[in-house]
Parts: structure tokens; sequence; C-alpha cells
């Protein structure tokens, strides 16, 4: 990040926009300055409003589609995540396994197949002209980067459940860091379903039973690397919604966030020489192999899932999907790996998902009476 600060100094403060020339010229506007749009290089966007012609079977058969398309990219990717961050690996009768330690490497392949996806789907459909420089992208994928290693590492301290709780509530750092980064004002209910998503998520952290390898150590770790994991997230969210502002697609940042993930990724692999230890576990255990694939495929085109039900039905009906994928994923955890929630526990996870859902209906109302929606936090990063 420093060579690259200090890069893009230089290169303003010789005002190389102007004096600049040579073959590195067109390179260097776009990584520094970037290009500006013309109202001609914009890509029409279809309103859904203009999709009268089709019929209410076809609306609902596409809905059963971007529902079943979300749900299985995002239980499986949950479900793996789990198995391949807290369960070894070779075990037989004589030998415990070996279990995948490097968070890192796992964030690699997920951001590989995301950069391939979106780039084959930039060549294959028509994009807006790109605007905004490319360095820009890179404060979005470190902190991306750092969310995705301490949900991974994350796993090791706390359980799954608990992850998805803590993911739930993220929507408290997300206002605070939108009144940081975007001078943001939010209206009361959603204060009022913010604290409710806090209650719940107490309620439930407090009335669950032990996890077998919980100690005041390990849970301070994963409380800390869940504090991290959602601060970095809710940073990107905010920083990928003031990049939208250069008129991009949501292709356009998947691939120009994932491009610096890859690089920031592979860099640190080499320097701690873990890019080739990583890929030695692979060689060992075939089965991790497979499942690390299946992550990244569920991570990748679960992607283009999001961008696809928001575009056909709006961000309304794709967080309503969502939220119901979260509770399923705490069922389906609770039922393959024997976590255990009490009754309170229970109930706490309910006030979380009403409270969601709260949000939700009261955006809607908002918006059916005229007035300005406060945004949604861009959904590119979801994983």
């Amino acid at each position: 990040m420093v060579p690259g600060y200090l890069l893009v100094q230089y290169f303003r403060r010789r005002n190389y926009l102007e004096t600049g020339r040579g073959i590195c010229f067109p390179l260097v506007k776009a990584c520094v300055f970037g290009n500006e749009p013309k109202a001609s290089d914009e890509v029409p966007l279809v309103s859904r409003t203009e999709a009268a012609e089709t019929t209410t079977t076809w609306q609902a058969l596409k809905l059963l589609f971007c529902a079943m398309g979300l749900q299985v990219s995002y239980l499986t990717w949950g479900v793996l995540q789990e198995r391949v961050m807290t369960r070894s690996y070779g075990a037989t009768a004589t030998s415990p396994g070996e279990r995948f330690t490097d968070s890192q490497f796992l964030v690699l392949m997920n951001r590989v197949l995301a950069l391939i996806v979106a780039g084959l789907t930039c060549v294959l459909c028509k994009q807006p002209r790109h605007g905004a420089p490319m360095y820009q992208y890179s404060f979005a994928s470190l902190s991306n980067v750092l969310s995705s290693w301490c949900q991974y590492e994350a796993l090791k301290f706390v359980s799954f459940p608990t992850q998805v709780l803590a993911k739930a509530s993220k929507v408290i750092p997300v206002m605070l860091m939108g009144k940081l980064v975007s001078r943001r004002s939010y209206e009361h209910w959603e204060y009022l379903t913010a604290g409710l998503i806090s209650m719940g998520v107490s309620m439930f952290l407090l009335s669950s039973g032990p996890e077998p390898r919980s100690s005041p150590a390990t849970t301070l770790s994963g409380l800390l690397l869940l504090t991290g994991y959602i601060a970095f997230d809710s940073f990107t969210s905010n920083w990928q919604d003031a990049l939208f502002a250069h008129k991009m697609s949501s292709v356009q940042m998947m691939f120009g966030v994932n491009f610096f993930s890859c690089v920031f990724t592979v860099v640190s692999l080499l320097e701690q020489g873990a890019l080739l230890e990583g890929t030695r576990f692979m060689g060992r255990h075939s089965e991790f192999a497979a499942h690390a694939l299946l992550l990244s495929i569920c991570s990748a085109f679960g992607q283009l899932f999001i961008f696809y039900t928001i575009g056909q039905f709006g961000a309304a009906i794709f967080t309503i999907i969502m939220t119901l994928r979260q509770a399923i994923a705490i069922l389906l955890s609770c039922l393959l790996y024997g976590h255990t929630v009490t009754v309170v526990g229970g109930l706490g996870v309910a006030v979380v998902f009403a409270a969601l859902l709260l949000r939700v209906y009261a955006r809607g109302r908002l918006k059916q009476r005229g007035k300005k929606a406060v945004p949604v936090e861009s959904p590119v990063q979801k994983v």
C-alpha cells in the first residue's frame, strides 16, 4: 500500500495527466486518474417496471430461481466454511489427521475464482465505460481481505451460529461507518431496529451453552476477530457505495476489488512462505481440494446471483431472501455439527431476524410514501 500511495502522489504532483506521454500513459491514467465517462458510453439500464409484458408466472419462476440460487450458493458456502476451518482431514483409526490453518490461502482461492468469473462476465456482457481510478479499489480490497480473514479465523474460536448472529448485527457498525465515511443521517426506526438486533444478539450469546473448545482466552480471541470482521466489512460496503458514484457496474466493482485482493494475498503468502505449504496441503488431501474449490464456486456465483436478484426484484426482496438464508444456516449448523441453542438463545435469534424484516418493511413503506430511503449498503462483497 505504501509504495502505491507514493506513486499516486508522485504522478499527481508532476501533473502527469497533462504532461505525460509514452506507452505507459494509458495505464497510469487508468490507475491514478481514471476516465470521465461520456453520456454516450453509458449502458442504459432496464427498469423493473418495464417488465410488464412478462407474465406473472414467468416473474414467479425468476424469483424462485433467484431464491434457490442464493440459498444453495450461500448455504453450501456456510456449511463448507465450518467444515474446512473446524474439522480434520486425513483422519484414520490410528491418526487424528491434520487441520487446515491458513485462512489467507482460502481467501486467495475465493478471490481468484471470483476474479475469473467477473472478468468473463465483463468480456461477454456490455459494461459502462470505466471511469474510477483503479487505485481506489485497493482500499475496499484490503478491508475485504482482512474481513474475510477475520471471518475464517473466528471459526477456530466461536461457533458458526454465533458468527451468523454477529453478521446480522453488523447493521449497527454499518450505520456508524455511514455517519463517519458518508456523513449520512438515519431515521428513528433504524436506530430502533439496530437496538433490537443488539438485544437479540446479547440474549443469544449470554444464554448459549459453552462450546467444547471454548475457554476465556478463545472466547476473547473470537470476539476480537468478529469485531474486526464487522468493522472491516462495514468500511468495505461504505467505500464501495462511494465508488459507485463513478457510474460503474457491479461486475466491474467485483473485478476491481478482487484483482487487488489477489495481489495482496499472493504477496502476503509469498512473504510468509505459506503459498507453497497451502498447495502441499491441498495435494495431500484431495477432499480439502474439493471443498475449497466448491467453496470458491459458491462464493463467486453467489455474488452474481446477488447482482441479478437486486436488478430484477430490488434490494428489499434480496434482503428478505438473505435474512431467511441466515436463519436456515443456523439451523443447518446446529443439525450437522451439534451446536446447542437454549430457549432464550432461540428467542434472541427470533428477535434479530424479526428486527431485520422490520427494517425491510419500514424501508418499503418509506419508498411508497415517496421519501428518499437510506441507501442500502453495497452487496458486492457479502461473502
